[in-house]
């Protein structure tokens, strides 16, 4: 907003128009972006502020940045309560605040100690972004990261250009196409920058602390940080708190980069924890992935995709299109090689396929059936189930699941879907015991009590995986058929109190590694 405000400020005092004037153009093209950029509550925040400044503008009255922000934060809260617990508008304000309160004491305390004017506002911008809104994310994602300041540094050069580039081709494309089309060609390399140092920057080893996550992580942090603005007001404390943290880092770091991480060596399997719903990932290669099923969310099944390292998807698997399989489905895509999409023949609800079919867009989802096989690397893929469809049973879509059997490096794998008795029943009578048997079984319907005793028992697995939402309305997964399990010998892991798990072929047998930190329900 700052960036397409200030080339309008610009553009509009070298016509010596007066402040009302200047005002009321500014005013067209605040609107103007936000229609373009459509009101997110970032987007509204800083046009709250904006417009606030103009007002101040128009009357002649120097603009006082931290009280138009604060009344635009007032604002905005009246007008939607629902604001005070978006976690994009309290980052957005909160970024706002570092880059006023602390951001030009840093600037001008670096300038005096010689640096650069350039080099010290772009240390300090960053900075004191990072240092402001770091409560809220390591409360969200249970880390701090050490890479975000070096990565503001790097994407500063890029904002402006791609912000004014993009801009211009809205601008001009309802009346000038093909220089719409030229300008979106200019803005496509800065953007491309931005989305380079964001992919790397992800990628960085030891990138990131882990810190106690929630409120309680937030808060902590909150107080440290508070302490040591104010503690570090002391030449002494300030460089003892430098040793300190410099030390602390520097100490954490070869720990982390030692450490085996997330994958763990040999997985075959990693039952991502993306609440009520499956979201499977079977190895296919260097950064290369077989994707079951997509989880309820976007967000949680690309985060997992991306803690994985997979950047290519071979196939897309969805065994049904009921929500808590299919509504991430975006994640899956997002950023990411898609090769194939199959689905099975029973296309309720329409509406979840319909789904499917729109994010694969240029992909075709192939519908496909029992006896259906598919190899990449050393993965192989086999449709068990439905036999045949099945129809006037406890729920058409669940017992039309895809049944998938997969073989990792000799291990092999049972994906059922959400498979309910009538299903699985009708698997052992057409197929028999040994079809099913399977070393890792992603329990079918997240530990429902709707499964064949028999069914369980044929398995035999030596590691059974839940993949279930924490404080459920289900009642899943069903206690009975935990300790049916157990008793069988499996080695029984839930998403829901570990977070992600993977199943790990051992010299010495199979293993689980839980990465811990489960999502919110």
């Amino acid at each position: 907003m700052a960036i397409v405000l200030g080339v309008v400020l610009f553009a509009v005092r070298r016509t010596r128009a007066g402040p009302v004037v200047t005002a009321l153009v500014c005013a067209v093209a605040l609107a103007g972006f936000v229609i373009l950029a459509r009101p997110s509550p970032s987007v509204v925040r800083a046009a709250a502020m904006g417009a606030i400044g103009l007002i101040g503008l128009a009357s002649g009255r120097r603009r006082a940045a931290l009280p138009a922000l604060a009344a635009g934060v007032a604002v905005l809260i009246v007008t939607d309560p629902e604001l005070a617990s978006d976690a994009g508008f309290a980052l957005s304000v909160l970024a706002t605040s570092g880059l006023l309160l602390l951001a030009p004491v840093w600037r001008d305390g670096l300038r005096r100690r010689g640096c650069p004017a350039g080099l010290a506002e772009a240390l300090a911008v960053p900075a004191a972004a990072q240092v402001a809104c770091g409560p809220v994310v390591a409360g969200l994602s249970g880390t701090i990261s050490l890479v975000a300041v070096p990565a503001n540094l790097l994407a500063v050069p890029a904002i402006a250009p791609a912000t004014l580039f993009g801009v211009t081709a809205a601008v001009v494309s309802p009346v000038w196409p093909a220089g719409a089309e030229f300008f979106a060609w200019l803005g496509h390399w800065p953007a491309q920058w931005l989305v380079l140092i964001a992919t790397y920057g992800a990628l960085v080893p030891a990138g990131a602390l882990p810190w106690p996550g929630g409120l309680t992580g937030a808060l902590l942090l909150a107080v440290i940080t508070v302490g040591l603005l104010i503690a570090t007001r002391r030449p002494l404390i300030r460089k003892l708190v430098t040793v300190v943290a410099l030390g602390g880092v520097l100490g954490a770091l070869p720990v982390r980069l030692l450490a085996p991480g997330w994958p763990p060596p040999g997985w075959v399997v990693v039952a991502c924890a993306v609440g009520q719903g499956d979201a499977i990932v079977l190895p296919a290669g260097a950064g290369s992935a077989v994707v079951v099923d997509a989880g309820p969310e976007p967000t949680l099944v690309d985060h997992c995709l991306r803690r994985l390292g997979v950047r290519r998807i071979a196939l897309f698997v969805v065994s049904h299109f009921h929500a808590d399989h299919i509504g991430g489905v975006t994640g899956v895509f997002r950023g990411r090689d898609v090769h194939g999409v199959v689905g099975p023949d029973w296309a309720e609800p329409p509406a979840g396929r319909a789904m499917v079919a729109a994010a694969a867009g240029r992909v075709p989802l192939h519908a496909v059936g029992a006896g259906w096989a598919y190899a990449v690397g050393g993965l192989r893929l086999r449709v068990l189930g439905p036999v045949e469809p099945l129809r006037g049973t406890n729920s058409d879509p669940n017992n039309n699941s895809l049944v998938l059997r997969v073989e990792v490096d000799g291990r092999t794998v049972l994906l059922p879907g959400d498979a309910e008795t009538e299903e699985q029943e009708d698997m052992l009578d057409h197929l028999g015991g040994e079809a099913v048997r399977a070393d890792v079984l992603k329990v079918s319907h997240h530990g429902s009590s709707y499964q064949s005793p028999r069914f369980i028992d044929e398995i035999r697995p030596a590691v059974a995986l839940v993949s279930v939402g924490l404080g459920n309305d289900y009642g899943h997964p069903n206690p009975s058929l935990m300790a049916r399990l157990a008793r069988g010998g499996a080695r029984v892991l839930r998403t829901d109190q570990a977070g992600d798990l993977a199943a790990v072929a051992t010299g010495r047998g199979l293993a689980v590694v839980a990465r811990g930190d489960p999502p919110a329900p």
